[in-house]
């Protein structure tokens, strides 16, 4: 284990500035896949929190940032792509250490992150408003879009830059202020983009992170000058963030857990619908919040599906994330792998049949690292703990089904409601499912893609708001409404006329 003076030391970004945190306290970041710490992480305190939000409301009040022109902005913004752009491959490794996940997969992640910032760059001046037409033509009437004010942003592990950035490029665009709390297990990339935030020129005070555990994020959501809170995570944080935020009437942005579907009909393109499939849960480890962690298989298809999705799960490389031949990395942390061994092992107990996988991998010259088999699980009930319940983690639920009502309702039974795939060649099924589907995103013949044009949030209790597209620019403004008399006649309720 490399020793305390030997781990990268990070330092909080504030102000403009990077910097220790006030009371010198730390943590260390753990690399999953050897288990071993590689850097020391700042614990911003309350005192810390503090400095950053009132850097940030200094920034948007003052010269700093709202004086700036919004084309000006989206210059910025389209600056700090081009470094992130310029600097991916660094970035992606240090989320790859962070994280576990695949470095080939970071590297594309951080590769798209400056198409969403330069998609809300060229935004920044086009957040306008409307006329409207009213009764009395002598009236004018228009909407002016304001920014809120300081926007705090809480962030996961999975996808840090890439889950930040879809909540912070339109913030900024939109005129608005940021201080980011990323997750204690993946600081380090957010930290190296605020450095590059500053290269670039964004004003002191505009874009500042924090990293630090549970009573930081506290302290950020409950800061009196707080005006928005966005948060990306599971549905407990998501809860306690938002009652934090209305207690000060602040609006959220929620993006939540999922328990997504995936639905193959009996005409689907099979082999098309299996790589769906295996792609939708397996890929990043399961550890995505649209992970199709539920597959639902017609009853003709069903037994032929799955044999072949036993083979090919077995067959899927697990190994250092960072090796190009590797298919699957490690789970993030060691609690959560404790918690996806806890989901299987309840599983069997409740009856069901694990059919691939099921147990921790041992990976050779890594064997202290968070490995665990991809797993699939038939013959649960809908109403079971692993049909219910986020994973977060390389582990298939399986059900056959009979017909399309039998399936719908399986498929929306659930307290989420982020994402769904359905696998049909019947241009009216896909499109009669699709509209009865209780998910805020639904692919068909596809799955788990993505768009900076297009609004990406939950139904039920997987989240508030939408993020992408213009929805997103309207989650960071206030609309005031101005209205304007243009005659001369005087408007007197209290002179009598004839």
């Amino acid at each position: 284990m490399p020793e305390a003076s030997t781990l990268e030391e990070l330092r909080l970004f504030v102000d403009g500035e990077s910097r220790p945190a006030r009371d010198g306290r730390s943590f260390e970041s753990i690399n999953p896949t050897d288990g071993r710490p590689w850097a020391r992480v700042p614990e911003a305190s309350a005192d810390d929190v503090d400095e950053a939000v009132r850097a940030a409301h200094a920034a948007f009040t003052g010269e700093a940032w709202s004086s700036l022109a919004a084309s000006d902005r989206g210059l910025l913004l389209f600056r700090l792509a081009d470094a992130i752009e310029r600097d991916a491959e660094r970035i992606g490794s240090l989320e790859t250490r962070d994280n576990g996940k695949l470095y080939r997969e970071m590297l594309i992640q951080l590769q798209l992150v400056p198409k969403w910032i330069r998609y809300f760059g060229g935004m920044a001046d086009k957040v306008e408003g409307t006329t409207i037409p009213l009764d009395r033509p002598s009236i004018l009437n228009y909407t002016v879009p304001e920014p809120l004010g300081v926007v705090a942003i809480i962030t996961p592990w999975n996808s840090p830059v890439f889950l930040t950035m879809m909540a912070a490029a339109p913030a900024l665009a939109a005129g608005n202020t940021v201080v980011v709390k990323p997750s204690e297990v993946t600081s380090a990339s957010m930290l190296a983009v605020a450095e590059l935030a500053a290269e670039v020129g964004f004003p002191p005070g505009s874009f500042n992170v924090i990293t630090g555990l549970r009573d930081t994020g506290k302290a950020l959501v409950e800061h009196p000058l707080v005006d928005k809170v966005s948060l990306t995570g599971g549905i407990e944080a998501g809860r306690a963030a938002g009652h934090a935020a209305i207690e000060r009437l602040a609006p959220v942005t929620l993006e939540l857990g999922g328990k997504s579907a995936n639905i193959v009909f009996e005409d689907a393109n099979l082999e098309a619908a299996q790589a769906g499939v295996l792609a939708g849960v397996f890929a990043a480890a399961g550890q995505t919040c649209v992970a199709g962690s539920r597959a639902f298989v017609h009853e003709s298809v069903y037994e032929s599906f799955t044999e072949k999705l036993i083979e090919r799960a077995g067959e899927i490389r697990i190994g250092d994330p960072m090796d190009a031949e590797t298919q699957m990395g490690p789970i993030a942390t060691d609690a959560q792998l404790a918690k996806v061994a806890d989901f299987v092992d309840r599983a069997r107990a409740e009856g069901a049949a694990v059919v691939a996988g099921g147990e921790p991998a041992t990976v050779a010259g890594h064997e202290t690292g968070y490995f665990w088999k991809p797993t699939i699980v038939a013959e649960a009930t809908l109403d079971s703990h692993l049909a219910q319940n986020e994973v977060f983690g390389p582990v298939l639920a399986l059900f056959p089904f009979g017909d399309e009502d039998e399936v719908v309702a399986a498929a929306n039974s659930t307290r989420y409601g982020l994402a769904a795939g359905l696998w049909t060649r019947d241009v009216s099924r896909a499109h009669g499912v699709a509209r009865r589907l209780e998910a805020g995103t639904v692919w068909v013949n596809m799955y788990r893609a993505m768009a900076p044009q297009s609004p990406f949030g939950g139904y039920k209790e997987s989240g508030i708001g939408r993020q992408n597209g213009i929805n997103a620019i309207r989650e960071y403004v206030q609309t005031k409404s101005v209205w304007v008399e243009l005659s001369d006649e005087v408007q007197d309720p209290f002179v009598l006329r004839a």
